[in-house]
């Protein structure tokens, strides 16, 4: 079954940071994994048309594309360092694919009656771009941001959420709409059951500042930031323009994944789902929620006082370093703190200690008792059982969005294997003579090539070093497959 997997795509007012890596890297795990079993297209992007933006750029003086177009850069880079296999990218203010399906979408939800033009005075939060009732605040202050929203007075255009409350319920009630970890899940059927608002998706061009996405037919006003943005999970595959992209990914059989971060929840699963309703179009299958990376106990965000910038991350501490504390530390459900101590921590003792030792210790002992021949398999071993389990284990955790319990099914190889090093002593098998060895040493090659095989959309470029070391019959000279950071 093919299998579409996209990201959030996050404003470009600031340089990236680790929160949003956090995401790509649990995307591209997904990918990765089910390329295994079937056709896999994984999509990013960049929010480029957003008021933020605009206001980000006049802060640093620029010219608001050319600051757009430079910050955009940076995330679409992150693939390199952080080893992920994206498929493609959308830049909302650059990509042609993008206003004309915007204006699709737009088109096809007023032609089902659920556009409409009226007066409106709220509390405006420019951080999330959105409106706050009085009662959703915290002390009068954004409950994401902790700022002071904006009274904003205009005439926009209002989509009929309030029509779809409760198909969306029934939807993600029955699990038709999945939404992982249940926490979220119910997080959402309780916002739906406090009362779905009609809600704004449209600005006045003078308070966007001119930038963004003009209303089809009403060039006074500007198409909603979060409407244009949601728009590019199928603007992206071509919906304004017939694509091919879009029957065979959206409108196909196969399945349609969104990760997205907490803080987002409320227009991937009720805003997102409504619009596409409305135009008739299909639904999002999984939407997969993670929480937030924290520095200290404060949220680590673009704007905020805590940021950690990945990409100097990796050029300190190594790609599979980093990857591996994100897919390691990170729970399925609620927050992780981030420190450098902690991912060196994790890197040296399971990396280099734990999988670098066993690959090496093996390795060695194959060229040295058997001159690097890999001596011929023969009946059944003890880490049989375990790396057998394995892939099972791995596929179960990730269909269930959590990336802790599949890696810890890959480790348990690891940790066996080591176990088993230690309990059946190979050295002294070679001193006796005993013609056991052989069938020792056989296993945990097999054991360590069952690890890079596992560990491969995990860890691809850590898992491609190690199935080099253990290759052929005849095996490489041992070379390190990690260094250690402390």
């Amino acid at each position: 079954m093919s299998t579409y997997i996209t990201t959030t795509i996050p404003y470009v007012n600031a340089r990236p940071h680790l929160g949003f890596a956090l995401e790509l890297v649990q995307a591209d795990v997904l990918a990765r994994h089910r390329r295994r079993t079937g056709a896999v297209r994984f999509q990013a992007g960049t929010d480029d048309n957003s008021l933020k933006n605009v206001l980000a750029a006049e802060a640093a003086g620029e010219n608001v594309q050319e600051f757009v177009d430079r910050l955009a850069e940076e995330f679409v880079g992150l693939a390199k360092p952080l080893s992920l296999s994206v498929d493609d990218v959308i830049r909302t203010s650059r990509d042609p694919r993008h206003r004309a399906g915007v204006e699709r979408l737009w088109r096809a939800c007023a032609d089902s009656g659920d556009l409409y033009r009226r007066h409106y005075e709220g509390l405006y939060c420019v951080g999330c771009e959105q409106f706050y009732g009085e009662g959703e605040l915290i002390d009068g202050r954004c409950p994401e941001h902790g700022t002071v929203p904006q009274r904003v007075s205009e005439e926009n255009w209002f989509f009929r959420l309030s029509r779809y409350a409760e198909k969306l319920h029934d939807l993600i009630s029955s699990g038709e709409l999945r939404i992982e970890p249940p926490e979220r899940r119910n997080e959402v059927l309780s916002f739906i059951a406090g009362g779905l608002a009609d809600f704004s998706v449209s600005r006045s061009t003078e308070r966007a500042r001119g930038w963004g996405i003009p209303v089809p037919d009403d060039p006074g006003q500007v198409i909603y930031v979060w409407w244009d943005a949601l728009g590019n999970y199928i603007t992206a595959l071509g919906y304004g323009q017939d694509g091919a992209d879009f029957r065979r990914w959206w409108a196909g059989d196969g399945r349609r994944v969104h990760l997205v971060g907490k803080g987002v929840l409320r227009f991937h699963a009720v805003y997102w789902p409504a619009m596409l309703l409305s135009a008739g179009l299909p639904l999002p299958d999984e939407i997969l929620v993670h929480g937030y990376l924290t520095a200290g106990g404060q949220k680590i965000s673009k704007s905020g006082g805590a940021t950690v910038d990945p990409v100097a991350l990796v050029r300190e501490y190594g790609v599979d370093a980093v990857r591996w504390w994100l897919l390691r530390e990170v729970p399925k459900a609620g927050d992780a703190d981030f420190t450098v101590e902690r991912l060196v921590a994790r890197a040296d003792d399971e990396l280099a200690n734990g999988l670098g030792n066993l690959v090496n210790r093996v390795v060695s002992m194959v060229h040295r008792y058997r001159d690097g021949v890999v001596p011929a398999r023969e009946g059944r071993g003890e880490l049989d059982e375990v790396c057998r389990e394995a892939p099972a284990l791995v596929g179960a955790a990730l269909d269930d969005h959590d990336f802790r319990r599949a890696t810890s099914a890959v480790w348990d190889i690891v940790d066996q294997a080591n176990r088993h090093i230690n309990r059946v002593r190979p050295w002294e098998l070679a001193k006796a003579g005993d013609p056991r060895l052989d069938a020792v040493l056989a296993e945990l090659v097999d054991a360590c090539r069952a690890v890079a095989e596992n560990l491969a959309p995990f860890l691809p470029d850590a898992a491609d070093r190690v199935a080099r070391q253990c290759a052929g019959d005849r095996l490489p000279p041992p070379s390190p497959v990690f260094r250690r950071l402390a």
